[in-house]
């Protein structure tokens, strides 16, 4: 398949897993695991784990942790084309992780000087993509919103087709124009709690159709409930639940999945197929400890 450039945050994850509830004001015992990350930089993983090619666009301090992190997606097939800012830090993200929930405290970093000249020269300069995916953090972050607006812009005069993640449900309430900004996308992602907040309340299916106004095609994620596809026809695909796995903590599943829809659908498969490529990896990212392949 040609490649897909995904634009988004290269950050560090410190996964914390308590052993037990977390006792407030006293110790808690917890295996901590530091690892690359980043909503951007996991789907890139997963993509060339998939065996797509597939390019990086973000943005990192001129730190230790940024080679390590550009060093780490660099032995796994993705090429980056990933600043280092002086003086900057680079993002770190301590995410509190269990089976079946994870909280995710953020210190964006250098994610937020990503800049849209840089965007829109890295998509300029790519060697004959096929589609843009986005990392809505990139427009829901302040920061950087102006290049997240520049990547779809570019995409659109390259002639790619695009997809955005609709990311996090907090920043979305925060973030009323959101819906208006990716407004003629090829395909938005959203779980059920960023489905309802851009959709109001009603059933998944209702909610995709709802969003198919803002994007031709619509997938809300229910993890181990399935997912959900609208097309721009009023056509509906459901994905039923798939079989259970063992749950190390659900990291990055949205991440994988989004990377083995795109994988699938990019290179022609159905709405059905695609879903089912997507809870595929989805599924293999849930039993590791982790973000990444």
């Amino acid at each position: 398949m040609s490649r897909v450039l995904v634009v988004g945050d290269l950050i560090t994850d410190v996964v914390v897993v308590p052993d037990g509830e977390i006792e407030a004001g006293t110790d808690t015992l917890a295996a901590i695991t530091p690892s690359g990350g980043g909503q951007g930089a996991n789907t890139a993983a997963w993509l060339a784990h998939a065996g797509a090619p597939v390019t990086l666009i973000a943005s990192v301090g001129d730190d230790a942790a940024g080679r390590d992190r550009v060093a780490e997606l660099t032995g796994a097939g993705v090429n980056c084309a990933v600043r280092a800012h002086p003086s900057a830090r680079t993002g770190t993200v301590v995410v509190l992780a269990t089976p079946h929930e994870r909280t995710l405290i953020t210190d964006p970093g250098a994610c937020l000087l990503l800049g849209p000249a840089d965007v829109r020269a890295a998509v300029v300069a790519a060697d004959d993509p096929v589609h843009l995916h986005l990392s809505g953090y990139v427009l829901l972050n302040e920061g950087c919103r102006q290049a997240g607006r520049a990547a779809l812009a570019a995409a659109r005069e390259r002639g790619l087709t695009m997809s955005v993640d609709a990311s996090s449900a907090a920043p979305l309430r925060r973030t009323p124009s959101f819906p208006d900004w990716i407004r003629g996308a090829d395909l938005l992602l959203a779980n059920a709690d960023e489905a309802t907040v851009l959709a109001g309340p009603g059933t998944p299916a209702e909610q995709a159709v709802r969003l198919t106004a803002h994007a031709r095609n619509v997938v809300v994620k229910l993890g181990a409930k399935g997912a959900v596809w609208a097309g721009p026809d009023g056509e509906v695909v459901t994905l039923p639940p798939p079989s259970p796995v063992v749950v190390a903590e659900p990291t990055g599943a949205g991440d994988a999945f989004a990377a083995g829809l795109l994988r699938s659908w990019c290179t022609g498969a159905s709405p059905a197929e695609a879903l089912s490529a997507g809870a595929a990896l989805g599924a293999a990212a849930v039993t590791k400890v982790g973000a990444r392949p």
